[in-house]
């Protein structure tokens, strides 16, 4: 028997509040199939009330615990608590947590940086965008793309460069404004003279 050569190991990344409402959730499912054309692994919680019983469930074994790693529900699932919201990156039995463990550490330091040390539900909430485009520098489609906080904020922060050029020799100032408008009346006046 081969071994699993996958680069699919994220099952579920979440953020959820102290209170156990859902903030964000983003749940995978493997796309390689066996021979038997079955998913290897299915995805065990395809539906909403599952996913928010596993969530709920979760929420109540590790508000108590001071470990970062547990077994839950034949899941490794890794997380960090930040002021009032939880961090949790769920994988599979057979998955390594120190790379789990690395992910849970990559979102905290990533929402650090991105939300100024404030990382709590209201600024969550209110930076979601941010929140949701770092999560997806980080885990694509339950593959680990990324986990250096650094090159994330960077991606997940800044501007495209391409259309950075063609903004710098703009004049944005009311003279260059006005020339704008004077060149665009020549041009449409000159268009109108040759179509006519």
């Amino acid at each position: 028997m081969s071994p699993n050569l996958s680069l699919f190991s994220v099952n579920a990344l979440l953020i959820l509040s102290s209170d156990g409402t859902r903030i964000l959730s983003k749940y995978y499912h493997p796309p390689h199939t066996t021979k038997t054309n079955t998913p290897t692994s299915q995805n065990p919680y395809p539906t909403l009330k599952e996913q928010k019983g596993f969530e709920k469930g979760l929420l109540e074994k590790t508000v108590k615990t001071t470990a970062d790693i547990i077994l839950y529900d034949n899941h490794v699932v890794v997380f960090k608590a930040e002021s009032d919201v939880m961090l949790y990156v769920v994988g599979g039995m057979d998955e390594n947590e120190m790379m789990l463990y690395h992910v849970v550490l990559a979102l905290r330091d990533t929402l650090q940086i991105l939300l100024k040390n404030s990382t709590d539900k209201r600024t969550i909430i209110e930076n979601y965008d941010l929140v949701a485009l770092a999560i997806e520098e980080i885990v694509d489609d339950g593959v680990i793309l990324e986990t250096d906080p650094a090159a994330i904020v960077q991606r997940v922060s800044r501007p495209p460069q391409h259309d950075i050029a063609s903004v710098q020799g703009i004049d944005l100032s009311e003279k260059g404004l006005l020339n704008a408008w004077e060149f665009g009346k020549k041009q449409l006046a000159e268009r109108l003279r040759q179509g006519l």
